[in-house]
């Protein structure tokens, strides 16, 4: 029934949520795959001799972090408000596709890509967060 429904959706938006959230550590994966010998002695000087693709993915780690809070407050405040449920799961469905699709662009060093694909991936997680606002001024 619409229980069921309603459930699957908040279920696929929330495990949208852990994607995005483990999605820095793949980033960061293949920055230590790609680059140097990693030095867990001395992370931050290994950092800042990186260059080309590994220090590109290192940036996508570092920026995939700096995308996921709003993201996660916006879909745990939907939840909270009430907001439509079937948009929510939508929209975290393409914020995820977008941030994995943000670092790939990222690694392909197509910067004007890269950016438009950053404004999609805010714009889902500032859509979500304007629904659930709307959802609680509707109540």
């Amino acid at each position: 029934g619409d229980t069921t429904t309603l459930e699957k959706r908040v279920q696929v938006a929330l495990i949208c949520v852990l994607v995005a959230g483990l999605m820095p550590y793949l980033w960061t994966t293949v920055s230590k795959v790609a680059g140097p010998r990693y030095d867990t002695a001395d992370v931050r000087g290994w950092q800042a001799r990186l260059t080309g693709l590994p220090q590109r993915a290192f940036a996508a780690h570092v920026n995939s972090f700096e995308a996921f809070p709003l993201f996660a407050a916006a879909v745990l405040a939907s939840f909270l408000t009430g907001a439509d449920p079937q948009r929510v799961m939508q929209l975290s469905i393409a914020f995820v596709l977008l941030r994995l699709a943000y670092g790939l662009v990222y690694l392909m060093n197509v910067a004007w890509l890269r950016s438009l694909v950053w404004f999609g991936a805010l714009g889902c997680s500032v859509t979500i967060f304007t629904s659930a606002l709307s959802a609680l001024s509707a109540a």
